[in-house]
């Protein structure tokens, strides 16, 4: 068994999307009598959904009915998507999707044996079935992404911090996990504002905002609370794991250097930190978490202070 990747890079450019999908193939009497009608069904199927997650899982299912495959993972870093459905193998062929010079994203077949050219082939058909459904679906990815992002940060805005908070509180119920939300303050950042103008605190907000995220898992999430201040939500993490956390992003931020036309900016950020309590409330948690935040403001700033 070979493992060696099969890497192909598929262009569904008009003129392309004849040579590969539909187009007369090869030795068509060595084709099973199905791929026809698969093609057709996957068709109807994937125009079902607008979730990217939901047509990339359909696609994979359908395959499965022809093709043999034990995993398939999807990548696409702009739409911050990232699915692996399935086992990883040894095995692999790997294809990057585009349409008239937009990047899909990066599709990978697994599997424990080496694919032959007919399977390649079979595969290269079907994903022309693909292509319009996910494009759609990424185009309406994007656009609910952006009614939900702060445009600046390009962290989580209030509306879908709610809606977070909600559902992390109501997961954490259900499976009986512990949740914490982290409140972070940049401190005197109105004195950035004042001596180097709002160009600068913009840029500085960017930067405190990357740095929180560089430092979460990618179940965590931060929104940006409003002005200088961020709250990050931490999934399934108790009050121990959550003032590593924290202390992790304030260590991240007093070490980044803001550059400026007079002199470097450096800064410290003030954090409270909240666990969810029994039939606690997202607004009660939330309180919690920033009165921990004036806490660690009043004893002097540049420290984490948790609620009791």
């Amino acid at each position: 068994m070979s493992s060696a990747p099969q890497t192909r890079a598929i262009d569904f450019d008009n003129a392309k999307l004849q040579r590969l999908g539909f187009r007369q193939l090869q030795n068509v009497a060595q084709l099973p009598a199905d791929l026809t009608q698969l093609r057709q069904q996957l068709g109807l199927q994937l125009q079902t959904s607008l979730d990217a997650e939901k047509i990339l899982t359909i696609f994979f299912r359908g395959i499965q009915r022809l093709i043999p495959l034990d995993g398939l993972t999807y990548d696409q870093s702009s739409s911050d998507l990232h699915l692996k459905l399935g086992e990883r193998t040894p095995v692999f062929a790997s294809y990057t999707l585009s349409s008239e010079g937009e990047h899909l994203g990066e599709l990978v077949f697994q599997r424990n044996r080496r694919f032959a050219e007919l399977e390649l082939t079979q595969l290269e058909s079907l994903l022309t079935c693909l292509l319009f459904p996910l494009r759609n679906a990424l185009l309406y990815r994007a656009a609910t992404q952006s009614a939900l992002r702060d445009p600046l940060t390009n962290t989580g805005n209030r509306v879908a911090m709610d809606q977070t908070l909600n559902r992390e509180i109501e997961l954490a119920r259900r499976q009986k996990s512990p949740l914490s939300v982290l409140m972070l303050d940049i401190d005197h950042f109105k004195r950035v504002n004042d001596m180097h103008g709002h160009a600068v605190g913009d840029e500085v907000l960017k930067a405190v905002a990357a740095s929180i995220k560089n430092q979460l898992r990618n179940v965590d999430r931060v929104f940006r609370f409003g002005g200088e201040e961020f709250l990050v939500v931490l999934s399934n993490t108790d009050r121990e794991a959550a003032v590593m956390v924290g202390e992790r992003l304030r260590q991240a931020a007093q070490q980044l250097t803001y550059a400026t036309p007079d002199h470097p900016i450096t800064l410290t950020v003030s954090l409270g930190g909240a666990t969810l309590l029994p039939a606690e409330s997202a607004a009660s948690l939330q309180l919690r978490a920033d009165s921990a935040l004036y806490v660690a403001k009043r004893e002097g700033r540049n420290r984490l202070t948790m609620a009791g």
